[in-house]
């Protein structure tokens, strides 16, 4: 998990944006972790030509582009040192012989050219973009790390030899640090997380920076390539230790062939429709008992997290954006985020909903939890949820996973224990995504964390359902079905969307439900479909941009939807329910309206439910 912190002004920091950290568990073979350093690293990065080049061409409008491509280049050139290695200053004589897990990196003197006077002339030329003191300071930092790096390749291969190999050519030019002082002043992590500026981009550049020198905490000006045959004793020399015990393991792995040989992917097999779609269900005809919304509890994440938290939070892997530029992609301005765990939101919510609806512990039938974010598999969520809440024994209490769409799965599957056992069903829905989106920044700029709960009883002999008509449906091709995933081992195990194909699936999806919407008839005997009966849409807030548009392409006026992810992000299964509780208080929902839910996503799940809501359930 990559958790955020809240730093000594009382903002959210994310500190691996900021401090490369590779989790090199997930890869096999050395290829698989080059390509990942190629995406995160060389392919965000300018090389010194191209900088130069765009310098000469008169490319850069000011000096923080030319700052944001400098440090770009520099973390390409210390991609692996800073994601594998520790580096630690020893003196010759210490330097331990024959430890595998002890290397010396083999450097080579290179021309440095002109690149670095080019710059800092460049520089010069150009005008303060936002403040020309800070720019200046991290163009010191910059250009001092890339003036020492012109003259030294030190960071050419991922795998670094041992001190014995190295040994085996006396020949061979270590990295000498000939004026080392043990206290020579290095920017601390609270320093890097505790630093602030009232310029996003600044901020973050200003922290990229800091990353930058504090790899490398001597004088910079005092390094030189020595020969191994030249070293005494009592030169200090560069040696480099795995970060982790992982990396280790890594390392052996790179050595050593492996003992069994990983099965081949299955091959790609034809999609074939079903004979027949399976149609929604409409609740009147297929059950007895008639489900009632008897309470809605929703709790979003306390903490709130800004675009312009994201662009001070920029990654060392993100191309550039504005907060204004994911406000527009996206239609959202802000998510919340929550230090809480994610069952105890959930808790939260489920205790509201049950105070709000008047039932007793005992009275409940079933609890059902969805969520694609919970880590907890034993006891389930729902099985702990049924604990803490004092209820000695239901009928079922299980967790189900359909991501985005999992409010209408789970509404479905309560209205059949409601069938079943004739007793109230808690419905809990709950996602934290904030510490599983990582250095991902279409992930980060969507997800939030939000929990929800509803209580959904028997309504009264003779009455009419709350919950008019459901459906769901799962699956399509695999591009679609693998649009967003968590774990991804090729994104260091974080959520990662797939935009292209989600927007492919959620098009698909939102057309079968107008047609089906369209084919059924008004539900008060009234002319016309049940897509003309619908008061007020309030899709899963998944992007509002997106959905918007996808919905007006099928035929959804945009001023039927409802919106509240400005606010508060994606949350996924809780989004809907958190919607219909800030449509209430917006003023938006003022009597019983008929709704239509729709939600779709993750594994290629979709589905919705027809409702009527009143503003008299919320908590």
């Amino acid at each position: 998990m990559k958790r955020f912190v809240v730093d000594r002004h009382g903002r959210i920091v994310f500190p691996f944006n900021f401090f490369p950290a590779l989790d090199v568990s997930v890869f096999e073979r050395l290829d698989q972790f080059e390509a990942v350093i190629r995406r995160d690293f060389a392919d965000k990065a300018r090389t010194q030509a191209e900088i130069v080049a765009r310098l000469d061409t008169g490319g850069y409008a000011g000096r923080y582009e030319l700052l944001r491509d400098l440090a770009t280049n520099l973390f390409w050139a210390n991609r692996y040192l800073m994601t594998m290695y520790d580096k630690r200053p020893t003196r010759w004589r210490d330097v331990p012989r024959r430890r595998g897990h002890v290397f010396l990196p083999v450097v080579a003197p290179i021309d440095p050219g002109p690149a670095s006077a080019v710059i800092e002339t460049g520089y010069r030329s150009l005008s303060p973009t936002w403040d020309a003191a800070t720019e200046r300071a991290i163009f010191g930092l910059l250009i001092e790390i890339l003036k020492n790096r012109g003259a030294v390749e030190l960071d050419a291969h991922a795998i670094v030899p041992t001190v014995a190999e190295a040994l085996g050519d006396r020949r061979a030019r270590v990295y000498e640090i000939s004026a080392y002082d043990p206290d020579y002043p290095r920017y601390s992590y609270d320093d890097v997380v505790g630093y602030r500026h009232r310029v996003p981009e600044l901020e973050a550049l200003m922290r990229h920076a800091m990353v930058l020198r504090r790899e490398s905490p001597w004088s910079l000006e005092g390094t030189r390539c020595t020969a191994i045959e030249d070293l005494r004793g009592d030169e200090v020399v560069l040696v480099l230790h795995p970060r982790t015990a992982e990396v280790s393991r890594f390392l052996d792995r790179m050595k050593t062939p492996p003992t069994c040989a990983r099965s081949n992917p299955a091959p790609a097999v034809a999609h074939r429709r079903p004979p027949t779609l399976v149609p929604p269900v409409d609740v009147r005809r297929r059950f007895t008992v008639m489900p009632r919304v008897e309470a809605l509890a929703a709790c979003r994440g306390e903490r709130v997290c800004t675009n312009e938290d994201l662009v001070r939070n920029a990654a060392y892997c993100w191309s550039p954006m504005t907060a204004r530029d994911i406000t527009l992609k996206t239609g959202i301005e802000q998510r919340t985020y929550t230090d809480m765990e994610l069952e105890e939101l959930s808790l939260q919510a489920a205790r509201q909903a049950m105070a709000k609806s008047g039932r007793e512990p005992e009275e409940f039938g079933a609890v059902l939890f969805c969520s694609c974010t919970s880590t907890k598999a034993m006891p389930s969520v729902a099985a702990w949820l049924s604990g803490r809440l004092g209820m000695l024994q239901t009928h079922a209490s299980c967790d189900l996973i359909a991501a985005c769409a999992g409010l209408p799965y789970t509404v479905a599957e309560a209205i059949r224990l409601l069938e079943e056992t004739g007793r109230p069903v808690l419905v809990v829905a709950g996602e934290k995504f904030s510490d599983k989106i990582g250095t991902v920044r279409a992930s980060r700029m969507l997800f939030g964390d939000a929990a929800a709960a509803l209580v959904i009883g028997p309504a009264p002999a003779g009455a009419p359902p709350d919950v008019e008509v459901f459906q769901t449906y799962a699956s399509g091709p695999m591009s679609e079905v693998e649009s967003i995933i968590w774990p991804n081992p090729d994104f260091d195990n974080n959520v990662t969307v797939y935009g292209p194909d989600v927007r492919a699936l959620v098009k698909r999806y939102m057309e079968q439900m107008i047609a089906e919407l369209t084919a059924l008839p008004h539900p008060d005997g009234r002319g016309g479909s049940l897509l003309d009966a619908i008061e007020l849409v309030v899709p899963h807030q998944a992007n509002k941009t997106m959905v918007t548009a996808i919905a007006e392409a099928a035929g959804l006026a945009p001023e039927r939807l409802y919106f509240n992810i400005d606010r508060v992000g994606n949350t996924s299964s809780a989004s809907i329910p958190l919607a219909l509780q800030d449509a209430i208080h917006d003023g938006v929902l003022t009597r019983p309206t008929r709704i239509f839910a729709p939600g779709f996503g993750a594994g290629a799940v979709g589905g919705y439910i027809v409702m009527r809501i009143g503003p008299g359930i919320v908590a």
